[in-house]
C-alpha cells in the first residue's frame, strides 16, 4: 500500500507517490564548473531524475545556472548555515532547496527563505541527519535515536509552516539501518511531507549498496517514500544504477531484471561469466522484461518459465527459451549474441 502524501512539485516532477524519483549528488569540488556540469549531464544520461550540487559560498552559486543550461531534470541546491545563499540559488533558478531551517539564524531568516521560495514555487527540503542532531535532543534522548530524528524534523517543519510555508520534503538520515528505518516509519505515521529516502554515509560501493538495499528497500515495500538517493563513496554514476536495481527488485522499476541460478555441479558452462556479461550489455536498456540465466536445460526453462526470454547452459552449448518454451540451441560462444538479439526483437 502506497503512503498518501501532499503532492510536492520540483521543477516539472511532482512528489505525490506514484512514481519514486532516483537522486544523487555531485561530487566534484564546487568551485570546478565545468567538471561539475559534466558530471550533472553523466549522471542524467545514466538515469539520475533530481541532481543536488552543494552550494558552500557565493562563488558556488555560479553553478546553478550552468548546470540548468545542460540538464533537463531538476536540480537540487544543498545549503548550510548562510541563509543569502538559499536566496541567491533561488533567484539562480535552483529548483528546491535543501536546508535546516534550525542552522540558518533563527525565524527572521526562515521566513526570508521561506517567502522567496513561495514566491517563485521552490519546495524546501528539510534534511536531518543522524551525525549533526540538534545538542539539545542529544541532551533529551542521550543519542541520535529514532525519536529524536523525528522530533527534529517535525520541528524544522513547523518553523516553515510558521513562516506560511508546506511546500516541504523531509528526509532523516542515519548511518544505522535500523535507526533510519525506525524514523521514517514513525515519521510517516506522524506527517503527510513527501519523503526523500537515504542511508546516509552508507560506505564504499559493496556494503553501500547493501545497507541501502535494506534500508531503502524495506521503507518502500511499506509504501513509504517518494524519492531515494543511494549513498555511496564512489562514482555517483553507481549511485543510479544502485537505485534503480532497488526499485526492480520491488517491483517499483524500468529495464531488464535478471534472473540467474547460482551455479551448481550439474552447470556444463561458465555461467557466471555469461551472467555479468548480460548484466552489463543490458544495463541501459528500458525494455520493461525479465531475462533469465541458467547454468542447465533441466531446471532451467522450468525454474525460469516466467521469464519473457532466457538461456540455459549445456555441455558446451544453450538453449534459449521464452516463456519456458524452448526455441533453440547454440554453441556456448554464441550464446550471448544470441540472447541479445532475442531481447532485441521483444
Amino acid at each position: 500500500m502506497v503512503r498518501k502524501c501532499k503532492s510536492v512539485k520540483v521543477g516539472n516532477l511532482s512528489l505525490d507517490g506514484e512514481k519514486i524519483y532516483i537522486q544523487s549528488m555531485l561530487n566534484i569540488p564546487a568551485e570546478d564548473i565545468n567538471s561539475s556540469v559534466a558530471q550533472a549531464v553523466e549522471l542524467e544520461q545514466a538515469g539520475c531524475e533530481i541532481i543536488r550540487a552543494a552550494i558552500p559560498d557565493k562563488n558556488a552559486v555560479k553553478l546553478i545556472p550552468a548546470i540548468k543550461k545542460e540538464i533537463s531534470i531538476p536540480l537540487v541546491a544543498d545549503i548550510h548555515f548562510d541563509y543569502k545563499l538559499a536566496i541567491e540559488a533561488v533567484q539562480a533558478g535552483v529548483d528546491k532547496i535543501r536546508i535546516n531551517p534550525g542552522n540558518i539564524g533563527g525565524m527572521d531568516n526562515v521566513k526570508a527563505v521561506a517567502s522567496v521560495c513561495k514566491l517563485k514555487g521552490i519546495p524546501i527540503r528539510i534534511g536531518v541527519n543522524s551525525g549533526s542532531l540538534e545538542k539539545e535532543l542529544l541532551a533529551e534522548y542521550g543519542a541520535p535515536t529514532p525519536e529524536a530524528l523525528v522530533k527534529s524534523a517535525l520541528n524544522h517543519a513547523k518553523m516553515l509552516e510558521y513562516a506560511d510555508f508546506d511546500d516541504i520534503v523531509i528526509s532523516i538520515k542515519s548511518s544505522d539501518v535500523k535507526t533510519m528505518i525506525s524514523a521514517y516509519r514513525m515519521l510517516a505515521k506522524k506527517c503527510d511531507y513527501p519523503l526523500h529516502l537515504g542511508v546516509t554515509e552508507a560506505g564504499t560501493e559493496r556494503m553501500g549498496i547493501i545497507k541501502s538495499a535494506v534500508g531503502i528497500g524495506s521503507l518502500l515495500l511499506d509504501g513509504i517514500g517518494e524519492t531515494i538517493r543511494v549513498s555511496l563513496t564512489d562514482n555517483p554514476v553507481k549511485e543510479i544504477y544502485a537505485a534503480k536495481d532497488i526499485l526492480k527488485a520491488i517491483g517499483r522499476g524500468n529495464g531488464v531484471k535478471i534472473v540467474s541460478c547460482p551455479t551448481c555441479g550439474r552447470t556444463k558452462i561458465d555461467l557466471i561469466s555469461l551472467a555479468k556479461k548480460v548484466e552489463k550489455c543490458t544495463k541501459d536498456i528500458d525494455k520493461d522484461i525479465t531475462v533469465a540465466v541458467m547454468g542447465c536445460v533441466v531446471n532451467g526453462p522450468g525454474e525460469a518459465k516466467e521469464a519473457d526470454i532466457g538461456i540455459a547452459g549445456g555441455n558446451g552449448k544453450a538453449v534459449l527459451f521464452k516463456k519456458g518454451e524452448k526455441l533453440y540451441t547454440v554453441n556456448e560462444k554464441n550464446a550471448l549474441n544470441a540472447l541479445l538479439d532475442e531481447i532485441e526483437k521483444l
